[in-house]
C-alpha cells in the first residue's frame, strides 16, 4: 500500500452566499495583548477571510487565537502577541455572513471509506472513532501509521511528543533511538523528566534508580537522577555532557547526534532542571509553536498535559511549500482511555487514538518500519 495524504477540496467560492459575502470587518487592537470587541477566535480548521473581495486562507492556524491582517495576509496570533493597532478580524459567524468561512469539508469526499481508513476518502477522513478502548483492534492503525511515517519522512515533518515512560525500559529507549537514526523524527517535545531519565539510563543504566533492563533497584539509586542532573549542569548543556561523559546510547544522544531539534518544557514538579529546559511556560509554548508550524504528522505518547498543549496548537491542515493543502495527522497514544478519548474528542478531522502501553507501541513502530530484528 502506497500512502497518499487525503486530497483537499477547496470551497466553491462561486456559491451565492460566498460570492455575495461582505469583506471581513477589521478593528484595531486597543492595547497590547487586548483584542477589540467582537474579535473572531480561530479554530483548528481551514479558515478563509474575505479581503478586498477575495477569500484568503489563513496559512497557519491555532484554536483560541485571533487573525491579524497585514499587507493582505492573515496571521494567526495568540492574545499575548497582540500589539496595539493590529488590525484584527471581527465576527462571530462562520459561514460567510461576516466575511469569515470556517471550512470543515476540505478533506471529505463522496466515497464512503472502510471504517478507520485515514486516507481513503469518506465522511471524516482520518476520522476519530469515539470511545476507543483497550478492546479496540488497532492492527490496521499500525499498518496505516507505518505507511504514513514512510511517506512523511520524505514528504513531510514528523513531531513526537513524549512522556518519560520510554526511559524506564532499555528496549524502548533503543527502539526510539533507532527511529530517530532512521530519519523518522523532525522534532521532539518532552519535559525535564524524559531527558533526565534517558540520560540517567545512559550514565547509570538506571531510570529512577531501577536497572533499565532488569527493573531491579540499585543501592542509592534514588540519587541517580539527581546526580545526572548535577553532572549535566556541571558541563553546562546536554550536548556537552553527552560529549564529555562519552554517552553513546538513548534518546537524547540520538537527537543530538542527528541534529534533531527538541523542546523540553518545564514543570513545577521538576528537579534541577536540566540546562535547556524552558522554565517559562510561554517561552516553551512559543518554541513548540515554532516547530509545530511545519508538522504534518504528530504522535503524542503517554503525556496528557503535553499532548493537550500540542493538540491545542496544531491545526488540522497544512499549506505545503508548493501551495497544496494536506491534513495534519494527529495520534494520541496512552494506556489510559480517558487521555486518548479526551484528545480524540477535540473535534479534529485528523485525530486518532490508540490505547496501549507506549513502550510496546514504540517497539511495534520500530519493528514495523524494519528497524528492529
Amino acid at each position: 500500500m502506497t500512502f497518499a495524504p487525503t486530497p483537499y477540496t477547496p470551497p466553491d467560492f462561486s456559491a451565492p452566499h460566498l460570492a455575495d459575502a461582505p469583506d471581513i470587518t477589521l478593528a484595531p487592537a486597543p492595547k497590547d495583548f487586548v483584542a477589540p470587541e467582537g474579535y473572531h477566535a480561530m479554530s483548528i480548521y481551514p479558515e478563509y477571510l474575505k479581503l478586498d473581495g477575495q477569500w484568503v486562507l489563513a496559512r497557519d492556524s491555532r484554536m483560541d487565537c485571533v487573525a491579524v491582517v497585514e499587507n493582505g495576509e492573515v496571521h494567526v496570533r495568540e492574545f499575548r502577541h497582540i500589539r496595539a493597532g493590529d488590525l484584527i478580524a471581527c465576527g462571530r459567524t462562520e459561514n460567510g455572513e461576516e466575511g469569515i468561512l470556517v471550512y470543515t469539508e476540505g478533506f471529505r469526499s463522496l466515497d464512503v471509506p472502510e471504517p478507520g481508513a485515514p486516507h481513503a476518502g469518506g465522511h471524516d477522513n482520518f476520522a476519530f472513532r469515539l470511545g476507543r478502548s483497550r478492546e479496540t483492534a488497532f492492527s490496521r492503525d499500525y499498518d496505516e501509521l507505518y505507511e504514513l511515517l514512510r511517506h512523511d519522512r520524505e514528504h513531510g515533518s514528523i513531531v513526537w511528543v513524549m512522556g518519560p515512560a520510554f526511559t524506564f525500559n532499555g528496549f524502548s529507549r533503543n527502539a526510539f533511538a533507532k527511529i530517530i537514526d532512521a530519519g523518522y523524527a523532525d522534532a521532539v517535545f518532552a519535559g525535564n523528566a524524559l531527558a533526565t531519565h534517558d540520560l540517567e539510563g545512559a550514565y547509570f543504566h538506571t531510570s529512577l534508580g531501577q536497572d533499565i533492563d532488569t527493573q531491579e533497584n540499585r543501592p542509592n539509586g534514588h540519587y541517580h537522577h539527581l546526580d545526572t542532573i548535577n553532572r549535566v549542569r556541571y558541563w553546562g548543556s546536554i550536548e556537552r555532557f553527552i560529549q564529555e561523559e562519552g554517552v553513546h546510547d538513548g534518546i537524547m544522544d540520538a537527537l543530538v547526534r542527528n541534529n534533531v531539534p527538541y523542546v523540553l518544557a518545564g514543570s513545577i514538579r521538576d528537579d534541577g532542571p536540566l540546562p535547556g529546559v524552558y522554565g517559562n511556560a510561554y517561552e516553551a509554548q512559543d518554541a513548540m509553536r515554532d516547530r509545530i508550524r511545519g508538522a504534518t504528522t504528530v504522535i503524542c505518547m503517554a503525556t496528557m498535559l503535553h499532548t493537550i498543549a500540542t493538540g491545542n496548537m496544531t491545526p488540522s491542515y497544512r499549506v505545503m511549500d508548493d501551495g497544496t493543502i494536506r491534513p495534519v495527522y494527529f495520534y494520541c497514544v496512552d494506556i489510559a482511555e480517558f487521555a486518548v478519548n479526551k484528545l480524540v474528542d477535540r473535534g479534529s478531522l485528523a485525530s486518532r487514538g490508540i490505547v496501549t502501553n507506549v513502550q510496546d507501541f514504540i517497539a511495534n513502530i520500530a519493528k514495523g518500519l524494519g528497524l528492529l530484528g
